[in-house]
């Protein structure tokens, strides 16, 4: 069961790059990453009604700025990121993370605003992301355009999106580069963590 409680903060009830020398511990990677001014955080299963409901929120709760639209568009691609591509973990009594687990944080500082997402991936995932991510990353703002155009003229989409496209549009939408890693979580599976920065 997913709760609001504000300022925002959502809560689930029930309990770059790849770093194989230790186990990942989510409560510290929470930690870490709530240490900001936090107005959002989430963590638990993503619905579709969940995303319509907290865009509601968070759209009536921002400032508004020049930052606003950026904020709530690159909010709106990674909920539906974490919606459509999260790995489902194995139910494991014995485990606190179990299903298709994420986490969205939203946090201001003096220079603008952290929109931070992390999910689980399989190996498959992980590498498709690492790959396309890095592309994206050595692109210019003319240069993500095209990519961006060329991936809706030739790739095919599904219920689940398709061809990288919202990852394309966080990087043209913020206007900064993806800032990203992934954690051995065990032997099948990766967390996988996204930092993008939105300056005002």
């Amino acid at each position: 069961m997913n709760e609001f409680i504000f300022f925002f903060y959502i809560c689930e009830d029930k309990p770059i790059h790849e770093r194989k020398t230790m186990t990942f511990d989510l409560k510290e990677w929470l930690t870490k990453h709530s240490s900001e001014n936090i107005l959002f955080l989430f963590k638990g299963e993503v619905s579709r009604t969940l995303i319509t409901d907290t865009l509601e929120v968070i759209e009536s709760k921002l400032e508004d700025s020049k930052a606003k639209k950026k904020i709530y568009n690159v909010l709106v691609e990674a909920l539906q990121n974490l919606y459509h591509h999260s790995s489902e973990l194995p139910s494991d009594p014995t485990k606190d993370v179990q299903g298709k687990y994420a986490v969205c944080i939203l946090s201001k500082n003096s220079v603008g605003y952290h929109v931070i997402t992390g999910n689980f991936v399989n190996d498959k995932q992980k590498d498709f992301l690492t790959k396309h991510l890095s592309h994206i990353n050595e692109l210019d703002k003319e240069e993500l355009k095209v990519m961006y155009k060329d991936i809706l003229d030739n790739q095919e989409f599904s219920d689940k999106g398709g061809g990288g496209l919202g990852m394309v549009d966080i990087a043209r939408k913020s206007g900064s580069k993806l800032d990203f890693n992934f954690y051995n979580y065990n032997d099948n599976y990766y967390f996988f963590s996204l930092n993008v920065n939105i300056v005002e």
